[in-house]
């Protein structure tokens, strides 16, 4: 577990090096939640199949963590469909910084269509690499955390795998499927010391919702009590507790970050 020593204090003592990796970091959720790990010394092992936007995440986690607290971070191209790749990050990693005390499952993608037109191919790429990443990247890391008898995994799901939606009925099998796979896979990890939760972001600001139509927007506000859209620091604040020594009594549940649109 994270140390529950009672000689540190401060936000930052239960995170600092730590080892911490992050699926889909190259941008948006996953790069701020690699961001809010850094600060709190974590080192940060960023994840991506996107080598640009990793390069570029990879300097400045490298600059929020490493100057503050030590932290250190490094990035792989990966592609979490890929047992073999996932298999290998888990080495890297090891081989690395000699831990894995934090894994972030966040990789994920849309297709978006009515199921009356939807390909095969986008219900199947949705589900591998949302669902089947997830399980991917979840056995390989856990070899590591079941021999070291600790660990946090938090897998990203979204509201939509909760209340469903129209034209995303791919997204929400996925989504679904990875609060289900949380759920059991944290019945299967608790005797290890290895908790594992979900976090189910609603409407999040980022480059696909920021091009949309004001009129969209509006409808989407019209949803959320709270009157906004969320951030990605919202999400990345409730990763943060989920790895925190404050829910080291928390394992197989899903918080969800909507701002009260599905309840």
């Amino acid at each position: 577990m994270l140390s529950n020593n009672p000689d540190k204090s401060g936000p930052q003592a239960g995170l600092k090096g730590k080892v911490a990796i992050v699926t889909g970091g190259g941008r948006g959720i996953g790069r701020e939640i690699a961001l809010a790990l850094a600060a709190q010394g974590a080192n940060i092992v960023l994840v991506d199949v996107d080598e640009k936007t990793l390069k570029e995440a990879e300097a400045e986690v490298s600059a929020r963590g490493g100057s503050a607290l030590g932290g250190k971070a490094m990035s792989i191209k990966a592609d979490v469909t890929s047992s073999a790749d996932m298999e290998k990050l888990a080495d890297e990693a090891m081989a690395k910084f000699g831990s894995i005390d934090i894994l972030i499952n966040n990789a994920g993608i849309t297709r978006d269509n009515l199921i009356m037109r939807m390909k095969e191919d986008e219900w199947d790429k949705v589900l591998t690499i949302n669902l089947k990443g997830t399980f991917n990247c979840t056995k390989a890391v856990s070899r590591y955390m079941m021999k070291q008898r600790s660990g946090r995994i938090v897998n990203i799901a979204s509201v939509i795998g909760i209340a469903g939606n129209v034209g995303q009925a791919n997204y929400a099998a996925s989504k679904g499927g990875v609060i289900a796979f949380t759920k059991s896979a944290a019945r299967e990890f608790a005797p290890r010391n290895i908790n594992v939760n979900a976090v189910a972001p609603g409407f999040i600001q980022t480059a696909m919702t920021d091009v949309l139509k004001e009129d969209v927007k509006s409808k989407m506000m019209e949803r959320i009590p709270l009157a906004r859209l969320g951030t990605p620091k919202d999400v990345a604040d409730a990763v943060m507790f989920l790895v925190s020594d404050a829910s080291s009594y928390i394992t197989g549940q899903t918080i969800v970050v909507d701002g009260g649109m599905v309840m």
